[in-house]
């Protein structure tokens, strides 16, 4: 099926979803943001010194690594894996920050506000605000800095204050309630770096063209490789900046079928998972709803109450989903999947001693996708599997587990 995205038309939809549900008092900044990205977009020095900050801070681009032996032990699909855990700060997450941070210099802000789960938004919106200059103030749920103490201080280290969230489930969408109330209090001074694919209009589209370099690299490179493309993407979703990156370059290549991976928690029942998208395997509560500043599907109770979730992976433990995800799930562009926990971590352990990387607990949850599949595919079949980000800050929660 082929997808088209009337993303800029009717104020960043993707079909019904996205939009731009905000107080009076953001519709002034995110109007002046969008204003900003479109000049930016197109002023030739500006993207030089985006380039150049993604080549020589950043270390892109980053391989796509033949995974001969992972390859071997599945038997199945020539596999690829994407490396963006080798870039600086470990994760995807720092092309975003690097394109947001040259924004706010634009603007004349002097202070970024990030929210971050797994703490490598976090990381690299503290990385960027030392690099260019800026202050930095990061949001995350106290449940979530006990699970990652390690980006906890590598934050403070860079110079970001790092401010605990004890409200709610103390996970990341308690964190963006607090980042918004700060930009609320602060829009005239601070910029709100949102690290995903979420958010009021332009905050889908701006995070999306700034990580959408992942599947502009990696159709390229896979070509040259296999002078080819792929049969099969996987990527992990949370918001969904990995897989949007990724799958964006091949929406157009209807060969090319799009695996994103959910976290199936410890069960299908409201509060034990976040899976928005994969109703079809049983989990349960998802529907269409606004949540911070989008129309997307979101995980409520049976009166619209927004749910817990629960993931051994804190960067996919939120209850809403990136609107053009939403969009393509309901065109049957990408298919949409859950992982259990314990999946995931058996997932981590396979490709440590594999392949010898150890990946985040994020992008566990797409090898362990690709493990169930991977064995029915033919041997000529290619695959590309993001590897997200690195798994150094997920180390405590894999060693009670490993």
């Amino acid at each position: 099926m082929s997808y088209t995205a009337n993303v800029v038309r009717e104020r960043g939809r993707y079909g019904p979803y996205g939009g731009r549900y905000v107080p009076e008092t953001l519709m002034a900044p995110l109007e002046e943001l969008e204003r900003v990205y479109a000049e930016a977009r197109a002023d030739r020095g500006f993207q030089a010194e985006l380039d150049s900050l993604l080549h020589n801070f950043a270390g892109r681009p980053t391989p796509l690594q033949f995974a001969s032996r992972l390859t071997e032990h599945l038997g199945g699909a020539r596999i690829y894996l994407k490396r963006e855990d080798l870039l600086h700060t470990g994760a995807h997450k720092i092309n975003n920050c690097l394109g947001q941070g040259l924004l706010a210099v634009r603007m004349g802000k002097k202070r970024v506000i990030a929210e971050t789960g797994a703490g490598q938004h976090g990381v690299a919106t503290a990385t960027v605000a030392a690099r260019l200059g800026l202050t930095c103030t990061v949001y995350m749920g106290t449940e979530d800095m006990e699970r990652q103490r390690l980006n906890v201080n590598r934050m403070r280290l860079l110079g970001a204050e790092v401010i605990g969230v004890d409200a709610g489930s103390k996970t990341l969408k308690d964190a963006i309630n607090e980042a918004m109330r700060d930009w609320v209090t602060n829009v005239r001074t601070s910029h709100y770096l949102l690290g995903s694919v979420l958010g009021a209009h332009p905050y889908p589209m701006i995070v999306r063209d700034f990580q959408k370099i992942i599947g502009e690299e990696a159709r390229e490179q896979i070509q040259r490789a296999e002078k080819r493309l792929p049969d099969h993407l996987f990527a992990c979703v949370g918001g969904g900046s990995n897989a949007i990156g990724l799958f964006h370059a091949f929406l157009g290549d209807s060969s090319v079928k799009m695996v994103g991976v959910e976290a199936g928690g410890r069960g299908k029942s409201l509060g034990e998972h976040a899976a928005r998208l994969a109703a079809a395997e049983g989990f349960v509560g998802a529907r269409p709803g606004v949540l911070q500043g989008t129309y997307t599907f979101v995980l409520q109770s049976a009166n619209g109450q927004i749910a817990t979730t629960h993931s051994v992976s804190a960067g996919l433990d939120y209850a809403a989903v990136g609107p053009e995800h939403a969009w393509l799930a309901e065109q049957g562009r990408a298919e949409y999947t859950a992982v259990m926990d314990d999946e995931a971590i058996a997932a981590a352990k396979m490709l440590a001693r594999t392949e010898g990387i150890i990946p985040a607990l994020e992008s566990a949850h797409a090898v362990a996708e690709l493990a169930r599949r991977a064995p029915k595919m033919k041997k000529d079949e290619i695959v590309i599997l993001n590897v997200s980000g690195r798994g150094d800050k997920d180390m405590e929660t894999l060693s009670r587990y490993v």
